[in-house]
This record gives C-alpha cells, sequence and structure tokens, in this order.
C-alpha cells in the first residue's frame, strides 16, 4: 500500500471530511499509459481493502499521476494440474478448451476474460495486459489427457479465453507446441485469434486442413486503424488481419472471421462492412457477438469511453443498457452473447441479412456464425496399435 498520505484504508465515514481538500472517496485518477488499452488498475472483487485518491495538501497528486512511466511486460512459468480446461454453458459451441497464457498483452479494453486475473490476486485493468503467465507443461499435459482410456474426441479450442498468438508466442513458442501434439493424436482444433502470427504455423494447420481438423477464425472489431490502436492497442492491424484471413485460405485453411465486440454507438455500423471486406479476403464462415461487460469490465469500460471519447460516452452506455434490459451487462445464458430489446434485434437481423448477401449462411452453422463440421474419425493415440502387440 503506497504511503505519503495519498492513500486511505477503507476510511470510515468520520474520517472522510477533509476540509478544503477533493472527495477521498473519489476514484484514482486515470493510470493510461501509452502502448495500453486499460486507463486504470484497478483492485479485484476479491480484495477487502479500498484505495481513495486525495491530495494532503502538498499538491503531489497531480505531479504524481502527470507522467507515468511505460509498464513492461513480464512474463511467469505456471504449473498446472491439467491442459483441458471443461464447460458445460448451453450457448457455447464447444465443451473443452486450451489457453496457453493468462492475462493477454493485445490489451483488449473489452476483454471478458480481463476478470479471470482476480483469481491471481491481480487487478483486471493493466496488471491483465502485463502480468502475463504461460504454462510450459501443457503440451504434456495434453498428450497425457489425449492418451487417457475412454477419451473422447471433440472439437477443441485453442485460446477460448486469451490469445494463443498474443505478441510473446513469438518467442515461447508455446502454442505452436501444443499444436503439435493435436496433430499427432488427429485432434480437431478451432482457433480464435487477433493475431497475423497464425501464418507463422500454417505448416501444421494445413496438413490438419487436408483431414479437416481445423479452423481458424480472425477476430476483426473495426477496419479504421486508428479505433484499432486505442481499442487494441498491440494486436495486429486490421489490414493485417485481413491479409492472414487471405493468406490462409489459399494454404486450404478453412478461416473465417468473427466481428466481436460489437458496441452500439461505437463499431456496430461496421459491421457489415467487416464481414464484406473479409468475404472478399475468402472468409467462409462468420460470426458476432454482442458487447460483454461482466464484473469489473464494466466500470473499466466506462472510464475508457470517458478518458477516450468523452463527447461519446454518454450515448454508448446508454445503447449498451438498452441492450441489457437496463443494465449493462446480462449475464444469462442465450443472451450474454446477443442482448436483447430493439437495438439487439436489429443488429441480429442486419447480421443475418448480411451473411445471406455474401452468401456466409451457407457455410456453417447459420446466423449465428457457422463453424465447419470438423472431423473426429481421424482421431489415435500414437503408439496405441502397437502396444497391443
Amino acid at each position: 500500500m503506497p504511503d505519503g498520505g495519498n492513500f486511505a484504508r477503507n476510511p470510515r465515514p468520520a474520517e472522510r471530511k477533509f476540509a478544503g481538500h477533493p472527495d477521498p472517496t473519489a476514484p484514482l485518477p486515470p493510470t493510461a499509459r501509452d502502448g495500453r488499452g486499460a486507463t486504470a488498475n484497478p483492485q479485484n472483487r476479491f480484495e477487502t481493502t479500498t484505495r481513495h485518491a486525495f491530495d494532503d495538501g502538498w499538491s503531489t497528486l497531480a505531479e504524481t499521476f502527470a507522467e507515468l512511466p511505460p509498464l513492461p511486460t513480464t512474463l511467469t512459468p505456471e504449473r498446472s494440474r491439467s491442459a483441458m480446461a471443461w464447460n458445460d454453458s448451453p450457448d457455447i459451441g464447444f465443451d473443452r478448451s486450451l489457453n496457453p497464457y493468462k492475462g493477454c498483452e493485445h490489451g483488449c479494453v473489452y476483454c471478458f476474460a480481463r476478470p479471470s486475473h482476480a483469481y491471481l490476486g491481480l487487478s483486471p485493468g493493466l496488471d491483465f495486459e502485463t502480468r502475463l503467465f504461460y504454462k510450459p507443461d501443457m503440451p504434456a499435459l495434453l498428450e497425457k489427457e489425449l492418451s487417457r482410456p475412454g477419451y473422447v474426441p471433440r472439437p477443441v479450442a485453442l485460446g477460448a479465453n486469451t490469445d494463443p498468438y498474443q505478441p510473446v508466442e513469438r518467442t515461447v513458442a508455446l502454442t505452436r507446441r501444443v499444436l503439435e501434439v493435436l496433430e499427432r493424436f488427429s485432434h480437431p482444433v478451432t482457433i480464435v485469434t487477433k493475431s497475423a502470427g497464425v501464418l507463422r504455423d500454417v505448416d501444421i494447420l494445413g496438413r490438419m486442413a487436408r483431414l479437416n481438423l481445423v479452423q481458424v477464425c480472425l477476430s476483426v472489431t473495426t477496419l479504421d486503424p486508428r479505433l484499432a490502436r486505442i481499442m487494441e492497442p498491440r494486436a495486429a492491424s486490421p489490414a493485417r488481419r485481413l491479409a492472414a484471413l487471405r493468406a490462409l485460405t489459399d494454404a486450404g485453411i478453412p478461416a473465417g472471421v468473427l466481428a466481436a465486440p460489437m458496441i452500439p454507438g461505437l463499431n456496430d455500423a461496421e459491421m457489415e462492412r467487416i464481414l464484406e471486406a473479409s468475404q472478399q479476403h475468402g472468409a467462409i464462415h462468420a460470426g458476432y457477438v454482442a458487447l460483454r461487460l461482466p464484473l469489473e469490465i464494466a466500470p473499466m469500460f466506462e472510464s475508457w469511453l470517458n478518458h477516450h471519447m468523452p463527447d461519446r460516452a454518454r450515448k454508448i452506455l446508454a445503447l449498451v443498457r438498452d441492450m441489457r434490459a437496463g443494465a449493462l451487462y446480462d449475464s444469462r445464458f442465450g443472451v450474454r452473447q446477443t442482448g436483447t430489446g430493439a437495438y439487439a434485434e436489429l443488429m441480429a437481423r442486419r447480421f443475418a441479412l448480411a451473411m445471406k448477401r455474401l452468401g456466409l449462411d451457407r457455410a456453417g452453422r447459420g446466423a449465428k456464425g457457422g463453424e465447419i463440421r470438423l472431423d473426429c474419425s481421424h482421431f489415435k493415440v500414437p503408439g496405441a496399435q502397437l502396444a497391443l502387440f
């Protein structure tokens, strides 16, 4: 806990009155850093103490927050007991996933995975995009899990929580080692990424594609590079993502686009243009997700809007509430991905019409964003047949 008189720990009501000073219960000033998405590093929901900023009379508060140095990225190895995470959510198209990394350097301010950093005792804000963890033993653990008697293969989602091709993957290459295991077992996999780095593994993905074992989805949130730099500062530019989409399809790897999240009043007007550009770059399926603001993300997103777009913040938040029954988020299965109300229905209708016009609705499961039917029949445990003799 910082000292120097600028912070108070759980001030009692009698301690909240400081004549001549700003309200000590006010939130900490913005701590935006160059190259980072979040504008603050708020406490997580499990912390039992709170921090409040106030000037101690020496005018040090404004000076402290005036010029903050860049935040470095740290990467810490983490030992795991299992490789795959399982879920039974009725509105998710997979029941198992692989997440080589915790935290994500891309810095997407709206990322629904941010609250997971609270389980590490860290902030969903700047901590999430600067204090990363990786699982070096994941490939070995995955091999054991796939070799268990009775294992039934179904497509596994690679990077369902955080991006498997975020910048640190260039040197760690953990995602590639996971793919090598999946290829040896002929296990189907789906990949969602904002990175053109997926092209590094086109050799593995190409071989798997010939057996209908893989599909890749590029997440494209906007076609405006300036908006992208604010929303997702360390992800590949929209143009590079579209180019990666074309390179994947040219290599015979089924690829599509995920227009997500669609934020009302900010980027949702681009939905049709994103789908059209993606189709022109070879996308054969598409999907979208409405903005999700669970737990700590809601106040963080509001702070981000007020910092970057103070003139539009009120309108955007009003539209979000219109899609979430008056709140900033509705966590109910079946509606959390799309929202409810007139604006949500309009967004869904626009998406369905664009899919039909572009022929993308014929490639997968329909208007909710199809996926290719992957083949599980090739699955085999390497060396299992030899073990019988």
